[in-house]
């Protein structure tokens, strides 16, 4: 199969110089269709774009840099494509005889300057792959912009989220449309108004992270028998407590559990001096935590998300691992202070946050992949296997869902009357700014649909700016946040520490 990219020669990005597209594993060739430049740019976008780069990513490259095209490069292949995929805002050429011609759409409009409006309006537009022989919207989603810094910062995550849809359609699995509302794009501010605004809240974000540890995340807990948040739909009800931490460390991502007759919350515990995360545990019995912090499981990469799973009279632990690209299976060999690796059960692909169900007799591994580009919040991928152990098989559709508001998992399943329910994360404001409740409607290895019913976010019940993870065991029910965290506080705090990690006071009010 050749795939033929259709772009304006005279915008060409660094997006485009590729010479393949990865398809079900495989490295398809792809060539470029060099087109006359239609609607012109804003005025000084490429200045605009190579200040970008020197502030805001300090010289490192992106995808929206200009692509310096030779001569030779720009001369086009001969002989048809089999399948056409244009970017630009032109009319299907007459006489294309390409067994497949696609489009892709931004807020409903073909072209960059259709997804330059919506990002300069203020937000990434939904994207959708069409058809141009009859029309059909043959995928949807809507990306992440957690990681897309600035303008250009945001046109590449764009594309590159573009690129991972186009990977899937040609795969030819079948396509889980998403009912995504593609709005209007709204009135866009001026670019170099864009950029000044980008550039000073860069220079603000920097001062802040001199003066204070961010992100700061802390835990929530409280004893809500008859009153937890999958009852209520919202953060009402028993005052929420909070777990001190030591100020230079913060803890989120918790996951209690009740094992040989003891209760432990374990989560992740970040050191922001060395920026990397341990999996640390906590006893509680009915009045709240007791005891120390203590440290229970550490490797060489990044540990957070410990996913935590009784199997066979055995108790496991899948702590997020996508930094080191694979998913890891835990065993409990003394609980709660000794796991040891027990085997692999994903490889070679970046993973986070995976939670497992069981479902009508199968097991389901959900978790938010990253295909290596863009956002880490955006593309849902489900696995399925009769064992805990394996072999998993991937979705029939995977990436089954590419929504920034509902795809990342947020702690495990619940059964509620007959019903399966699942957290997620809503990273449509930001990463980890609020959290919806979702019904599973449909799960098997072929087919997959939820719908979200509540969206949860911080305020009076639980003040801060997050929340991205809800837990309960027994009574016990669990929320994380974020908070201000000032490094002199930190390092008042440190002083009174005699030990690492020491002992924490049982808790304090948000």
């Amino acid at each position: 199969m050749i795939i033929e990219f259709r772009c304006e020669a005279g915008h060409a990005r660094h997006w485009m110089n590729r010479t393949w597209l990865r398809v079900d594993g495989r490295d398809l060739p792809v060539r470029i269709a060099w087109t006359a430049s239609a609607d012109p740019r804003p005025a000084g976008l490429e200045g605009l774009f190579e200040l970008e780069r020197m502030v805001l990513r300090r010289g490192k490259p992106g995808g929206a840099d200009k692509w310096k095209v030779s001569g030779q490069e720009r001369q086009n292949a001969a002989g048809e494509a089999d399948v056409v995929v244009d970017f630009t805002t032109g009319d299907r050429e007459p006489g294309c005889a390409a067994r497949r011609y696609l489009r892709p759409l931004f807020n409903g409009a073909p072209g960059e300057n259709a997804a330059l409006a919506a990002i300069l309006a203020g937000d990434l537009p939904v994207i959708e792959i069409v058809d141009e022989t009859d029309g059909a919207v043959l995928d949807r989603g809507h990306p992440s912009a957690e990681i897309a810094a600035g303008l250009s910062g945001g046109l590449e995550t764009v594309m590159m989220r573009t690129l991972s849809m186009l990977s899937a359609v040609l795969s030819d699995a079948p396509r889980i449309l998403v009912p995504l509302p593609v709005h209007s794009t709204g009135s866009p501010r001026q670019p170099a108004a864009f950029v000044a605004r980008g550039l000073a809240l860069s220079v603000a974000k920097e001062i802040y992270r001199l003066c204070c540890y961010a992100p700061h995340w802390h835990i929530g807990w409280r004893h809500a028998p008859n009153a937890c948040v999958w009852q209520t739909s919202d953060l009402s009800g028993p005052a929420w407590k909070v777990l001190a931490d030591p100020g230079h460390r913060f803890f989120a991502d918790p996951f209690p559990v009740k094992w040989q007759g003891r209760t432990f919350v374990f989560f992740e515990d970040l050191d922001h001096r060395i920026g990397k995360g341990i999996i640390s545990a906590i006893e509680f019995d009915d009045s709240g935590p007791v005891g120390e912090v203590m440290p229970v499981l550490t490797e060489p990469w990044h540990l957070s998300y410990p996913f935590m799973i009784e199997d066979k009279g055995e108790l496991w632990m899948i702590p997020e691992s996508s930094a080191h690209r694979d998913v890891a299976l835990y065993k409990c060999v003394r609980f709660p202070d000794r796991w040891e690796r027990h085997s692999t059960l994903l490889s070679g692909l970046e993973l986070a946050d995976v939670t497992i169900t069981r479902h009508n007799g199968l097991n389901y591994l959900f978790g938010a992949w990253r295909d290596g580009a863009a956002g880490y919040s955006d593309m849902l991928a489900i696995f399925y296997a009769d064992d805990l152990h394996g072999p998993w098989l991937p979705h029939a559709s995977n990436p089954v869902l590419m929504d920034r508001a509902s795809t990342r998992p947020a702690g495990n399943f619940v059964t509620i009357d007959g019903k399966l329910w699942r957290p997620v994360q809503d990273c449509a404001a930001g990463y980890g700014t609020g959290l919806g409740l979702a019904e599973i409607l449909e799960l098997s290895p072929a087919s997959f649909r939820q719908a979200v019913r509540h969206r949860l976010r911080p305020g009076p019940a639980w003040p801060g700016r997050k929340l991205h993870t809800l837990n309960r065991c027994g009574a016990l029910e669990v929320i994380d946040g974020a908070r201000i965290q000032p490094k002199t506080r930190a390092l008042t705090a440190r002083s009174q520490l005699a030990t690492w990690p020491g002992r924490m006071p049982a808790a304090s009010t948000p």
